[in-house]
Parts: structure tokens; C-alpha cells; sequence
């Protein structure tokens, strides 16, 4: 696809509805349950601990071994299932409000680049390439912020709210970078314009060479990952840029209360719009 000619506005609504349809599982109605999958890895319980067990043996031998479960669009629309084999877990309401927001900046011609802390497999990321391709924006980067190695173990002492946080534990939440580079490149999205910020957010984002933020996607489930987060980018975010938090809701202990301890500190008042059970979003004043 060309990436200097935005398509027709048609075309572009019926791309970005089947790429976010894809990176969700909902075209495929990706629900299996695989053994030793995404869904079992780091799991403390026996039954799963010797599921994982199982699957190891099973592949060594190149097998796979799940069973089906039946499809709830209901669950996939507010991402409140896990898929198994999609590259994003947020559902389609989260994935259609990062292609309201950027079709927002870019009639509005908000300034600035795209960006997502915390990106587990790509989905959304990829996503805003998707939109930045069907609207012929050469213009923007997409900035892909994650340690790619999983979320680090809560540090109590800095963080109290972190306090016997087990994320760090779930090994399915590690998705190497060439993986999350493959996936870009499995969509043809992957180019100059995509760069990598590859470990923790209290090291990368403040060297980062970011200039200024039109659309903010934080997605780090923890106090430490979203305040770490917010606190380097939000100065960036151009006025009339959108900050999303994917986990305000789902977090609200954790990454909804870094959202508030910020917002408070810092006098932001714009009224913050539920997506879903799980994430929110406000838009930065004009």
C-alpha cells in the first residue's frame, strides 16, 4: 500500500476495520485454549504448572495441543478474554478509539508523534501505523516503548501501591522484540518510521529522542510503569493530543491512581472518558 496517497474514505474505514479486526482474533474468532499458552505461562496452580509441563513435551515433538472454546464477541468488543494466537489483547472499543484519536489529530493538525508504553505482542501499535498508512501520513513516527522482557517486580519501598504485585511472574507477558518486529512486518508496516525503545521506561523514555506527542498510549498495568511513563511524556503531548491509559480501569489501585496522583499534581482537569471496563483517555486542551 502506497504510503503517500491516503485512500479513500471508504477504503481507509474498511482497512483499519479489518486490521483491528485481525490483531484482536475477532476475524479469526482466535479463542482456543492452548495448552502451555499465553494464558498458562508463569501460572502458579498445579493443574496449569503441569499443563505447561505437558506442552513442553509436546513440543519437542512439534505439536500443539488445545481445545476450542466458543467465541464471545461480546468479551472481544471490551477485551475481557485473552486470545490466544491475536497480537493484541485490548479488543475492538480500544482499538477504535486510537483510530478516532488519530483521525482527530490529523484533521485538527495536531503536531507530533505516536507512542505506546508497553505493547506485548504489537497490536496497537501496529494499529496507529495501519491508520497513519490509510491517512498517507509520512509525517509521523510510531514509537514502540516497551522492555520486551515483561513487567519488572514491584518496588514497594517507591511504590507502595505496586505492594504484592505477581505480574512480573507471568511469563506470558514477555514478547521478545524480534517477534513484536516480525508482527509489524507480517502487516507490511514495519519502515524508518517505526522505532523501538527497548527497556525499562525509568531508562529509556527520558533519553528517548521524542520530540513532540500527538497521541499517548500508556499500558504498563503498574503504578511505577505508568507514572515512570506520564511523567516524561505528558509534557510532550502537544495541546489537543490525546493521553490514553489502557489500564485505568482494569488497574485502578495501580495505574488509575499514578493517573489521578499526576493529573492532581499537576492541575490537568480535562473530564476523563471511559472506553471500556478497561481503559480511558482525556484529550489535552487546545
Amino acid at each position: 500500500m502506497p504510503e503517500n496517497k491516503p485512500l479513500p474514505d471508504d477504503l481507509r474505514d474498511r482497512y483499519l476495520d479489518l486490521v483491528k479486526r485481525s490483531l484482536t482474533g475477532a476475524l479469526s474468532e482466535d479463542n482456543d485454549s492452548i495448552l502451555g499458552g499465553v494464558r498458562m505461562l508463569g501460572a502458579k496452580g498445579i493443574k496449569k504448572r503441569t499443563a505447561n509441563a505437558v506442552a513442553k513435551v509436546a513440543g519437542k515433538l512439534d505439536l500443539e495441543i488445545a481445545y476450542k472454546k466458543p467465541y464471545d464477541p461480546v468479551a472481544r468488543e471490551s477485551g475481557l478474554d485473552w486470545p490466544a494466537r491475536a497480537e493484541s489483547m485490548i479488543g475492538l472499543k480500544r482499538m477504535t478509539n486510537i483510530q478516532d484519536c488519530i483521525a482527530a489529530v490529523i484533521a485538527d493538525g495536531v503536531p507530533g508523534d505516536l507512542i505506546e508504553t508497553g505493547v506485548w505482542r504489537g497490536g496497537a501499535v501496529i494499529f496507529m501505523k495501519a491508520n497513519l498508512v490509510a491517512w498517507g501520513d509520512t509525517t509521523r513516527k510510531v514509537w514502540v516503548a516497551d522492555s520486551f522482557e515483561g513487567l519488572p517486580p514491584p518496588d514497594a519501598s517507591r511504590f507502595p501501591a505496586d505492594k504484592g504485585d505477581e505480574l512480573h511472574t507471568q511469563t506470558g507477558l514477555a514478547v521478545g522484540l524480534e517477534t513484536v518486529k516480525n508482527n509489524f512486518r507480517r502487516y507490511d508496516l514495519l519502515d524508518d518510521d517505526v522505532e523501538f525503545l527497548v527497556g525499562w521506561f525509568k531508562d529509556t523514555l527520558p533519553v528517548a529522542p521524542l520530540g513532540d506527542i500527538a497521541v499517548m498510549r500508556l499500558d504498563g498495568d503498574m503504578y511505577e510503569s505508568t507514572i515512570q511513563a506520564i511523567e516524561v511524556l505528558y509534557p510532550k503531548l502537544s495541546p489537543g493530543g490525546f493521553c490514553i491509559i489502557d489500564d485505568f480501569g482494569s488497574h485502578a489501585t495501580q495505574a488509575g491512581q499514578a493517573v489521578h496522583d499526576y493529573r492532581d499534581k499537576n492541575g490537568i482537569t480535562e473530564p476523563i472518558i471511559q472506553i471500556d471496563e478497561f481503559g480511558a483517555f482525556w484529550r489535552k486542551s487546545l
